[in-house]
């Protein structure tokens, strides 16, 4: 039995989820709270969700709720809808062999909840909760291994992964979130399996690596992922980032590799759940192998550009949405432009934090600069120009248009853009605010060509 705060059981969730695991008793079923979310309780933890295990058979829970939604019937899987809040009940069940990685041939229900435990991935995720008693049932050794602070596979760890290869990543994951040891023999069969990751959709892999570096110790994380022989097979390119060295006065932290993972430990935490910002982050410096010189020092020209090109391919690779893939290539490709905001003139000033996103991009500098040299002046340089820009229009609308260039008899052509991106800068530098001031302007700049 353990101790529930009161602030989770007198919560609408808990409450509902108890409302539920009590009609399904009194119809005559075996219920319990199920998974992740007892093990966060028993560490004392909020749950973000609760899952529900049952003998139910998915026509049975049917019957029993009002409103219920199919999300995996053949696997057993429902969703109970209770005052807006949904919950997945699923029947307890012992699945058959596996020949995909990832589905069972077929599925078998039971009223044993010793076999619905034995099926399921890691022995802190086993364990179920009576939540009217607050009684855990512990039939694998979870608790012993919440203790241990041990992530372990329940049954044969190859077996585990085997039914399920994100099981591997899920690993890392459980690990790096409650700060656990994987077991030996659980992380020998990860490490041995790691290439088989392949045969699980990029869009699964995508978002358990994206629960990774979102959470508390990203670095943590990508250096698991390595080390396990995973990230070489899912984002080769940041494996590459190992043993590319860099100039000592500007990266006294180490390599690429290791400087990559200070930078996405160093995003603030309120910012770690930005995925775009957290794999802009990640990807930020991946142009560097591509561009390695070593002159007077070691130097990686216009890496950002290179990286830009890279990003791009590796998130559609991942298949990141279109806007997704342009905020995220377009932190690698700007994040070197803070080097230049002290000889930047007001207008070029005003371009560059008009770009969008770029409270993002001033995050991205600040954890760049604080995962190597710690310098903050240019960041904090950053802030105090803004500051004294406030009170003016940073991306005003152009005072000066195309028409107006055309009624002083300028035919469109190559030299149309470029005029009008002079005279845009004399507006934003302040240098004039009215359209006869600006027309002005253009007559001048153009009797000059």
């Amino acid at each position: 039995m353990i101790q529930l705060a009161d602030s989770i059981k007198n919560s609408k969730k808990f409450q509902t989820v108890k409302t539920i695991v009590n009609k399904l008793k009194s119809n005559g079923h075996v219920a319990f709270i199920v998974g992740g979310a007892v093990r966060d309780l028993y560490l004392g933890k909020s749950p973000e969700e609760f899952d529900i295990a049952t003998s139910a058979t998915p026509d049975e829970i049917q019957s029993v709720f009002e409103h219920t939604k199919s999300v995996g019937q053949s696997f057993g899987v429902m969703l109970v809808i209770v005052d807006s809040l949904s919950f997945e009940v699923a029947t307890f069940r012992k699945d058959m062999k596996y020949e995909d990685g990832r589905h069972p041939v077929n599925v078998i229900y039971t009223k044993d909840q010793k076999e619905d435990v034995n099926r399921r991935d890691f022995t802190i995720n086993g364990l179920m909760l009576d939540p009217d008693t607050a009684e855990i049932f512990d039939y694998c050794g979870g608790i012993q291994d919440i203790q241990s602070k041990k992530i372990r596979a329940i049954g044969i760890p190859e077996e585990r992964f085997s039914e399920d290869y994100l099981r591997m990543l899920r690993a890392i994951r459980f690990s790096n979130k409650l700060n656990f040891q994987i077991e030996d023999e659980t992380q020998k069969a990860l490490y041995k399996h790691a290439s088989n990751i392949s045969s699980i959709s990029v869009e699964r892999i995508r978002d358990e690596i994206t629960k990774i570096i979102q959470d508390k110790n990203p670095g943590k994380g990508i250096i698991q992922l390595s080390e396990s022989g995973l990230l070489k097979c899912i984002i080769p390119e940041i494996e590459s980032l190992k043993g590319v060295s860099q100039p000592v006065e500007f990266h006294p932290e180490g390599d690429v590799f290791r400087h990559t993972c200070l930078v996405l430990d160093m995003l603030d935490d309120d910012k770690k759940s930005n995925t775009e910002l957290i794999y802009g982050a990640l990807f930020h410096d991946v142009g560097k192998p591509d561009t390695f010189t070593e002159t007077d020092r070691i130097r990686f020209n216009r890496h950002e550009y290179v990286g830009a090109t890279i990003t791009q391919k590796i998130c559609k690779r991942l298949r990141f949405s279109n806007k997704q893939i342009s905020h995220i290539t377009s932190l690698v490709k700007e994040h070197m432009k803070f080097g230049n905001v002290e000889q930047m003139k007001k207008s070029t000033f005003k371009r560059f934090i008009s770009i969008d996103n770029f409270e993002d991009h001033l995050a991205l500098h600040k954890a760049d600069c604080l995962g190597s040299h710690g310098n903050l002046s240019l960041y904090d340089y950053t802030l105090q120009r803004m500051g004294e820009l406030q009170n003016e229009p940073i991306a005003p609308k152009p005072i000066i248009t195309g028409d107006d260039l055309i009624s002083l008899g300028l035919t469109p052509g190559p030299k149309f853009k470029a005029i009008l991106s002079e005279i845009f800068d004399e507006q934003l530098e302040g240098n004039f605010h009215s359209k006869e001031e600006g027309i002005e302007l253009a007559k001048t700049i153009l009797s000059k060509q």
